[in-house]
């Protein structure tokens, strides 16, 4: 963990490079830094994964962006970052404006000229279960 979920809207797979915004995500996740300077996400746990929703109702199905000259077209994305108990909520919030920031920067051009919402969450969750088995934490330790 942690792990960076993102669900959108599948008419946004003309209009911008998910593969990218995935990259940009994970790059601003390993950016991140707590208040002593410490990288908050460990490199080997970080992943982004992006799935299009094939089926969505948004608002009123365009109709106000068509009245307002629009292509009646409406975009989603939904992004949420889940992560494991133990940060300040200082580093919480340090990490929610950098990943809201790199995800604003990304949809910059579309936000002004497309009808889309972004929403950025931050969940920390209590664990009912957690095992992980990985081969790729070992590429990060230092020795």
């Amino acid at each position: 963990m942690p792990h960076l979920v993102i669900y959108y809207t599948s008419n946004l797979e003309t209009k911008t490079d998910m593969t990218a915004l995935c990259r940009k995500m994970a790059d601003a996740m390993l950016a991140v830094r707590d208040e002593s300077g410490a990288q908050v996400y460990p490199t080997g746990g970080t992943r982004v994964l992006a799935y299009p929703a094939a089926h969505f109702a948004i608002a009123d199905g365009g109709a106000a962006s068509k009245a307002a000259g629009g292509s009646g077209d409406y975009a989603f994305v939904y992004m949420n970052l889940r992560m494991g108990r133990g940060r300040t909520d200082a580093t919480k919030s340090i990490a929610g404006r950098a990943i809201s920031a790199a995800a604003k920067a990304h949809f910059e051009q579309l936000l002004q000229t497309e009808h889309i919402g972004v929403t950025v969450q931050i969940d920390e969750g209590h664990e009912a279960f957690d095992e992980k088995h990985s081969s790729i934490h070992p590429l990060f330790k230092k020795v």
